[in-house]
């Protein structure tokens, strides 16, 4: 049963009460998690205590996965309670606690397909921010073909044995643990001979190379197992059978891109795309003075709403026990492509000082301006190409003819 108007009120007041207390300061500010962010692990070094010491408060309420259950340590919270959430850390312009693709990604994989032990064993420590995750998807040879991918897994009697590369690993170099396609069967037709498999990155067998991007970031890398290690607990779901358990991972991946397209693009943290244009493009009667940008920017704002509130909906049906589905693809085209709107208008918005790179006459926050809109050009490729999210939209949400 959801709980009442007089509990939800009853859980603010708690909430807010507890936010207040418990929230550093200097956590009270914007960050952009595209280079910030607190991402947790057994690697991490961070300067900042406060990131650290924020995530553990919230990770000790399960508040870093409100919705998860508490048995896997999320906070069990009810849809409605979890907005209520969002709002008062809204309120205060929290930073989020924990930055991971094993929150949007991994974790609701495991709870829906894990068995109970990978679920206790792994699903915590997501939680608490204890381990970092990469995904172990794309070959050189298999990017868009993905089910042509190469990389082998042996049965040692006690274990597996993986041998091969992945690209595009994104943040390899500093992860602990990687979930990875793997072939397991190379004789089998090559959509039945995969299975999913979780690795530890910490061990000989893995090595990774970051690769630099035209941005002049490395997020990127690629990853080399020789004679990896992989314990057969840390297989999900069935032997040849991780092509359902990739593509259910791929839903959710690809919902959590489309969330870059809600988000807000600002030249400073504490400026918003209108007032950005305000300031380089002029204002008139304190308004921007170009109604062309003026009514780009207002068409812009209410695609970014009508894309959050589609979001949303989705993500209540999905709680109340619906399916993410084929949706997701519909958001990460969508959010991909507006992220990348977005950021060309901020550069146009810029003119000759959004196409710095280096040196004087350039603002620190102009010339990362730059680099963004050079990395958004990757929205549209990464996680699934939108030649790729067009064809599944075609196919299985509006039923045409191959």
């Amino acid at each position: 049963m959801p709980p009442s108007e007089a509990q939800l009120e009853a859980f603010r007041a708690e909430a807010r009460a507890w936010l207040e207390a418990n929230c550093p300061a200097s956590m009270r500010t914007p960050v952009d998690l595209s280079v910030g962010g607190y991402w947790g692990g057994r690697k991490r070094h961070l300067a900042d205590p406060d990131a650290r010491l924020w995530c553990e408060r919230m990770a000790s309420r399960g508040w870093t996965t409100p919705t998860w259950p508490r048995e896997y340590g999320g906070g069990g919270l009810s849809r409605a309670e979890a907005r209520i959430l969002d709002e008062e850390l809204r309120r205060l312009s929290a930073r989020p606690p924990l930055t991971s693709i094993g929150i949007p990604m991994l974790g609701p994989l495991l709870l829906e397909k894990g068995s109970e032990a990978q679920k206790r064993e792994h699903v915590p420590p997501i939680v608490r921010g204890e381990i970092r995750w990469c995904q172990g998807y794309s070959e050189p040879g298999s990017g868009s073909d993905l089910a042509s991918l190469q990389t082998r897994c042996e049965d040692r009697g006690d274990h597996f044995v993986v041998n091969g590369q992945k690209i595009w690993t994104s943040d390899a170099d500093k992860a602990d643990m990687i979930f990875c396609l793997v072939r397991t069967d190379p004789k089998a037709p090559k959509h039945e001979g995969i299975s999913f498999v979780l690795i530890d990155m910490d061990q000989p067998g893995v090595t990774t190379r970051p690769i630099r991007l035209i941005s002049g970031a490395s997020p990127f890398c690629q990853t080399f197992f020789e004679n990896a290690r992989v314990e057969k607990r840390n297989l999900i779901g069935e032997r040849n059978g991780g092509w359902a358990i990739a593509k259910r991972l791929l839903q959710f991946e690809r919902q959590s891109i489309g969330n870059i397209g809600t988000s807000a693009v600002r030249i400073r943290q504490e400026a918003p795309l209108p007032d950005v244009a305000k300031r380089y493009a002029g204002e008139r009667d304190g308004r921007i003075a170009d109604p062309l940008l003026r009514d780009r920017l207002a068409r812009l704002e209410m695609q970014q709403r009508a894309l959050q509130a589609t979001m949303r909906r989705s993500a209540d049906e999905a709680r109340a026990g619906g399916a993410v589905g084929t949706a997701s693809s519909i958001f990460k085209l969508c959010g991909s492509e507006l992220n990348q709107e977005k950021h060309e208008l901020l550069i146009g918005i810029l003119g000759s000082q959004g196409l710095g790179w280096e040196g004087e006459g350039f603002e620190p926050e102009e010339l990362e301006s730059t680099r963004h809109w050079l990395r958004s050009k990757a929205n549209t490729i990464e996680g699934g190409t939108s030649e790729v999210q067009l064809n599944i939209v075609a196919k299985r949400v509006l039923g045409l003819p191959d």
